[in-house]
């Protein structure tokens, strides 16, 4: 891990563990963006993560998963039809007090670099259109992120862009 982030194990997500609560709250601050966890379904996803890593006590995290999860997300099994090998990003999320200091460029930066390491070449997420999401729009296209695919989240009636990033072969992002 590079430039203070550090990995999330399942360990730090235990009912003792203040990690685990402080990430939990961080998260479902942002239920809109991303989606209410409980403390359960946290630790049952930081378990399979392709990566899950956090900068700060919890200034910022990102949570991951490659083709190979067994992930019930409706997002992540719209990659899955549609690409034989991937890393999705499920969530991402900066705290309000920690934002403006490039502390989601850098959880990108290492997971496009943990992703090159491991073979892949796609990096993949959605982002809400409604409700709209504009600063993660801007954020994922100054990293390169190009829309393929839509759709309308049946349970929520969301309707989220589906955004890939393609060039991780070449090295530098």
């Amino acid at each position: 891990m590079s430039h203070g982030a550090m990995r999330v194990t399942p360990a730090d997500l235990r009912p003792s563990a203040p990690l685990g609560e402080t990430l939990l709250a961080l998260n479902n601050a942002h239920a809109v963006e991303l989606s209410r966890l409980d403390p359960d379904r946290l630790e049952r996803l930081v378990a399979q993560a392709f990566l899950a890593t956090r900068v700060g006590a919890v200034d910022a995290f990102l949570l991951a998963f490659d083709q190979g999860a067994n992930y019930d997300s409706p997002n992540f099994r719209w990659f899955r039809a549609g690409y034989d090998s991937f890393v999705y990003v499920d969530r991402v999320v900066v705290a309000p007090g920690a934002r403006g200091r490039g502390l989601g460029r850098l959880l990108y930066e290492e997971l496009f670099a943990e992703a090159r390491a491991s073979g892949h070449h796609r990096v993949v997420c959605e982002v809400n259109m409604d409700p709209p999401n504009p600063a993660s729009d801007a954020f994922h296209a100054a990293l390169g992120f190009a829309e393929v695919g839509r759709a309308r989240l049946p349970e929520s009636g969301k309707i989220v862009r589906y955004l890939s990033h393609e060039s991780l072969a070449g090295g530098a992002v």
